[in-house]
């Protein structure tokens, strides 16, 4: 089994290929893995074209939700986003916050955070920035961002309740996050959740539906809502890549769904450190 490090370098070096591939490749994909699908549907993605904001340069076809559009951005506001690939989100919660506000993209792929800034400066965004980094240990300061959005890709974190952990710390109190990620409900069969390129496609790195939740909890945030839910339908010729024919219709005969979620959730207004019992 890949240690931590190692499945973070599978997702880099994957991340650093979609960086370059164009948004059609990627939505054909599992979140850009590379396994490409023959239909002609976005296995993950949602439409982002009618957001105020949207920018097509900057749209890699790799999210699975539009948290932005359920992320109560407000005139002023300082909005991070986890894992801002090519700036997508961040230029939507820009038109959100306006020029008062500020916009900060955090991505530990280098050709993700150049391809990212080129967009902003062409655009003459001033109040937006990228910053190369790690979200289990983010170059930001405590209590700072009064919104965090991220999409699809806490799923790629093999510590998760290390990354959750951070977004509260991060977090103004009163603050909150939405958050598009992929879930599980059942157990995914063994060839894939062991298989690394699946991994880079965000479906083997996702865990159950309620322990996904059960992290937030635990971390110390109060309403904890989900404000979408979808089932992902991940085509045959996908599967077929991992599974043999008996597998495949066991699979599909089975109870296991994988799921987008969109999850929204406060940080308390007047807390300290979670576990210590003033919260």
């Amino acid at each position: 089994m890949p240690t931590d490090e190692q499945l973070k370098e599978i997702v880099r070096q994957k991340y650093s290929e979609i960086a370059l591939q164009d948004k059609e490749t990627n939505q054909s994909s599992c979140c850009g893995s590379g396994c490409c699908s023959t239909e002609v549907y976005n296995i993950m993605s949602d439409d982002y074209t009618r957001l105020e904001g949207y920018n097509a340069d900057a749209d890699l076809g790799l999210g699975c939700g539009l948290p932005t559009q359920f992320a109560k951005i407000k005139a002023g506001d300082t909005v991070i986003d986890l894992g801002s690939g090519a700036g997508n989100d961040c230029f939507i919660a820009r038109a959100e916050t306006g020029e008062s506000g500020k916009v900060i993209g955090i991505d530990f792929t280098p050709a993700m955070i150049e391809k990212a800034r080129a967009n902003a400066e062409k655009r003459g965004f001033n109040n937006v920035e990228f910053r190369q980094g790690d979200i289990e240990k983010m170059p930001v300061t405590s209590n700072v961002a009064d919104v965090i959005v991220s999409n699809c890709v806490l799923n790629l974190v093999p510590n998760k309740d290390g990354v959750i952990s951070e977004i509260f710390r991060v977090l103004k109190p009163g603050g909150h996050f939405s958050i598009s990620d992929v879930v599980l409900m059942g157990e995914l069969p063994e060839a894939l959740q062991k298989d690394a390129e699946m991994y880079a496609g965000c479906v083997a790195g996702a865990i159950q539906k309620q322990d996904y939740l059960g992290l937030i909890e635990k971390n110390g945030f109060k309403n904890i809502t989900v404000q979408k839910e979808k089932p992902i339908i991940i085509p045959d010729d996908i599967l077929n890549n991992y599974l043999g024919t008996k597998e495949l219709e066991d699979f599909k005969a089975g109870k296991t769904g994988i799921f987008s979620v969109t999850v929204y959730a406060e940080k308390p207004a007047a807390c300290c450190t979670p576990g210590s019992g003033c919260c």
